[in-house]
């Protein structure tokens, strides 16, 4: 444990920014799962309902900082495209 009064208050930041990164990263995760579980299924149209609520929840992860903006652009390209399939 840190002697120093701000890295004491770093840790706490840092705990904070952890637990908030965790939530975005699962709501982004679940999302997506969603989507997939929906193309497999064969349904275009929850398929495409779910794919705004993955995009919606990418772009939010990319612009907290959580998920890097290509990355999130990377994912929501390639769920685009396998729904664009069906």
């Amino acid at each position: 444990m840190a002697n120093i009064k701000s890295q004491i208050k770093r840790i706490g930041t840092n705990k904070k920014a952890q637990d908030r990164n965790r939530q975005v990263k699962s709501q982004v995760k679940t999302a997506i799962r969603a989507t997939r579980a929906a193309i497999k299924a064969g349904d275009k149209d929850t398929a495409l309902a779910n794919l705004k609520v993955a995009a919606k929840s990418l772009d939010k992860a990319a612009g907290k900082g959580v998920l890097h903006k290509n990355q999130a652009a990377n994912r929501k390209s390639a769920i685009a495209k396998q729904v664009a399939a069906l």
